[in-house]
């Protein structure tokens, strides 16, 4: 019993660090009207959902430059895409296919945010470089804000000492394992990629949520992935909609955070085990994802006069597309590569 309360301990201070960090994310984006504030709650929610220790402040502050750098290197697409518009979709399936693959074999928090610089900024670029260094800015500071938040929120709620001994490893897939999820997760991400540079605006936020949905493909299973990949996208959809009706009565910077808050806590208890449930961490994480990345722009909509309700029901429409993509793709390369060992059974039989 000793050791479950602990480990139930352990799990309810991740879900605070996770609440408390998120609601400093929005304190940050929002108060400092940034860029784009969505995307540093996104890339604060990123970093929170990592249940491991914090990174040091020093070595968060040093990263994050490094990314500004790889983002801004990000720009260097732009022409190639324009000019040579093969050639580049071509060298962006190929980074997208060796980032998943080392994240296969090595699981790497930073990962995503290494596909939404490779994705996001050569598709916000062919619309407006301005623009572009502007968003590159805003995810830096979304992994810089990250970074400290956790700091912070870890402070508050420090973990015990991790008993002695060394932790068990978890399994390595296969080389075969990795370059198969590996190619899931690209051709999954790759058709909204080339969508978006027909129209940045409005494929900016699809961009984002293929990369959560790459991601989930590249661990997911056929049998499992339209449960993951679509239900969780009409969760995130449900959750928006939820704190928006909440943000209607009484609509300022502090309701937001404590909404955000009050979503980040739910979430977390299923995403860490405190609450039980039959769904897997990577649903509810990009289930919170989904949510940040529909209620930002419809905030940002309602800002600037713009019909919240069409826009929003766009969004989820073309999410949930998106999503049934996904889970068609995963079937269909499924079933292909079990009728293709099917049949290379019965030539050596």
């Amino acid at each position: 019993m000793s050791i479950d309360r602990r480990s139930m301990d352990r799990a309810d201070k991740t879900v605070l660090r996770l609440a408390i960090g998120l609601g400093l994310a929005v304190l940050v984006a929002y108060g400092l009207a940034l860029q784009a504030p969505f995307l540093v709650c996104v890339m604060a929610a990123l970093i929170l959902c990592n249940p491991g220790p914090p990174i040091p402040f020093l070595k968060g502050a040093v990263s994050a430059l490094v990314f500004a750098a790889l983002m801004a290197a990000g720009v260097l697409m732009v022409p190639l895409l324009e000019n040579y518009a093969l050639a580049g979709i071509a060298l962006t399936g190929a980074l997208l296919y060796a980032v998943f693959f080392s994240s296969v074999r090595r699981a790497n928090l930073l990962t995503t945010i290494l596909v939404i610089t490779i994705t996001l900024i050569p598709v916000v670029g062919v619309a407006d470089q301005a623009l572009a260094s502007a968003i590159n800015v805003t995810l830096a500071m979304g992994i810089g804000v990250g970074i400290l938040v956790s700091s912070v929120s870890h402070a508050f709620f420090p973990d015990a000492p991790a008993p002695a001994g060394k932790a068990a490893m978890p399994a390595v897939p296969s080389r075969e394992s990795a370059s198969w999820m590996a190619l899931r997760a690209t051709l999954v991400v790759m058709p909204v990629f080339v969508l978006a540079l027909t129209n940045p605006s409005f494929y900016l936020a699809a961009v984002i949520k293929t990369v959560a949905l790459g991601q989930q493909a590249s661990s997911t299973s056929a049998r499992t992935a339209g449960r993951e990949l679509v239900w969780s996208t009409l969760m995130g959809a449900w959750m928006a909609a939820l704190i928006w009706l909440g943000l209607s009565l009484r609509p300022n910077l502090w309701m937001l955070m404590l909404w955000m808050v009050a979503a980040a806590l739910w979430t977390g208890a299923r995403l860490f085990g405190v609450k039980s449930t039959s769904l897997p961490p990577s649903f509810w994480s990009n289930a919170l994802v989904t949510m940040l990345i529909l209620l930002g722009p419809a905030i940002e909509d309602s800002a600037i006069g713009k019909d919240v309700f069409s826009a929003s029901a766009t969004r989820v429409a073309l999410f949930v597309g998106v999503a049934l993509y996904a889970w068609a793709t995963v079937w269909v390369l499924e079933r292909w590569r079990a009728s293709r060992s099917e049949a290379l059974f019965f030539k050596h039989n």
